[in-house]
């Protein structure tokens, strides 16, 4: 079994899509469950992205990932395909229209732009402080026989090497690999039926929160694994 150094706990957490509700109620489980567990010397929370888009709320899940994490634990935020469509919309009129294709205009609501009028100025101009967030996001993160990523590796190329068009959008080259990868990946982007998908070499934690209801975290603790969910 891969397994995390030894006094530390890790909550993985999967796409979040503009559900703040969600994440304020996992948050909390979270929260009980690190109670009644045996202390260790570090908690942290890995978020795999995609916390935008879809769902009513982004800027309220944004506000939260800033400020409102249980005390006591470190968060590590991942760069997920949303975060990257948001970006590279501020950049591009042909990238807007993706990124609102795909989503953002729920996002656009959220921080009070219509998008019939809507210019990358304008986001950059409502975004505010959370504009260095989405600037700051990691792709990967890297924990003892553990890779955390929002989408997934491309099989075959070394993991210091991988494309970040790859980490962020890869789908089936990705999840039809059923060999040894380097590490045993922890991922989402590819939303489930609400359950985890749990294979001999990743875990896909995206249980489709924002239409499911159910967000799930994936607790790593030695060489255990269990699941907490909302709903």
């Amino acid at each position: 079994m891969p397994r995390i150094p030894d006094d530390l706990r890790i909550y993985a957490i999967g796409d979040i899509h503009g559900r703040a509700d969600l994440v304020v109620e996992l948050l909390e489980g979270i929260r009980a469950h690190e109670g009644r567990r045996p202390k260790v010397a570090e908690t942290r929370l890995v978020f795999l992205g995609d916390y935008i888009d879809r769902g009513p709320a982004s800027r309220q899940v944004i506000e939260t990932l800033l400020t409102g994490i249980p005390e006591g634990m470190r968060a590590i935020t991942l760069k997920g395909n949303h975060e990257d469509m948001l970006l590279k919309s501020l950049i591009s009129p042909a990238g807007l229209d993706l990124w609102c294709s795909n989503g953002g205009e729920a996002t656009l609501r959220s921080y009070g732009i219509h998008r019939s009028s809507v210019m990358g100025g304008d986001i950059v101009e409502a975004l505010g402080p959370h504009r260095r967030f989405f600037d700051d996001l990691a792709l990967t993160h890297e924990v003892g026989d553990y890779l955390f990523v929002h989408a997934g590796v491309r099989p075959g190329v070394a993991l210091g090497a991988q494309r970040p068009n790859d980490l962020m959008w890869i789908r089936y080259d990705f999840l039809d690999h059923r060999g040894d990868i380097g590490r045993f990946i922890v991922h989402g982007h590819t939303p489930t039926t609400g359950a985890p998908d749990v294979r001999p070499n990743r875990i896909c934690i995206d249980t489709g929160a924002w239409m499911t209801g159910a967000l799930t975290a994936l607790v790593l603790e030695g060489e255990s694994r269990e699941f907490l969910s909302t709903g």
